[in-house]
């Protein structure tokens, strides 16, 4: 069962890996950068500022400890199951397209990129509350974890695992934020 699962990852990677161009090299570089979205976590932060005034501090704190733990969570899956890297993976050598010659570290299950953009996409959408931003934010979230397929770095498979890991621990900091009697919805 494990043995057919990886296979299909390997052939939906080859698949989407290999849907290339110079244009989408440019764009899914990009997507990936780290920083390239700073502008948009500050337009979240103004948001939620707007919509929970002061709560907003306990919001990006509870951000802040999600984060870190959606990338240090990563990291320790990552140790754990040692599944190499598309780009490291030495029977797919030559079918890989990379973008920069860029490959990452060895490991990628699963993808940090994912936990961490799926944490905060969940995360904050469970504050704002708006059919529209659980649309975009989503989305975002999908496009930037895809980008780490397109780019070579990451398996399907990787992905998968880093939005779910996201997304629980996303859930369970904001159970655990409801705990806190300031911070509950007014009814």
């Amino acid at each position: 069962m494990l043995e057919t699962l990886n296979s299909w990852d390997i052939q939906l990677f080859l698949y989407f890996n290999g849907m290339h161009s110079p244009f989408w090299d440019s764009v899914m570089w990009w997507v990936s950068g780290k920083t390239n979205w700073i502008p948009l976590y500050v337009f979240i932060l103004g948001y939620l500022v707007y919509q929970h005034r002061w709560k907003a501090l306990w919001i990006l704190l509870g951000a802040v400890v999600l984060v870190t733990m959606s990338d240090q969570a990563s990291v320790l899956f990552k140790d754990a199951f040692e599944r190499l890297r598309p780009c490291h993976q030495p029977h797919l050598a030559g079918m890989v397209h990379l973008v920069n010659d860029y490959c990452g570290g060895t490991y990628g299950f699963v993808s940090s990129h994912a936990a961490n953009h799926f944490a905060v996409a969940f995360f904050t959408a469970l504050w704002i509350k708006e059919k529209w931003y659980w649309i975009f934010i989503l989305l975002w979230a999908a496009l930037v974890s895809y980008s780490r397929i397109y780019l070579g770095v990451h398996f399907p498979g990787d992905v998968m695992g880093g939005a779910v890991l996201g997304i629980l621990l996303a859930w369970g900091i904001f159970q655990i934020m409801m705990l806190i009697p300031a911070l509950k919805p007014k009814r």
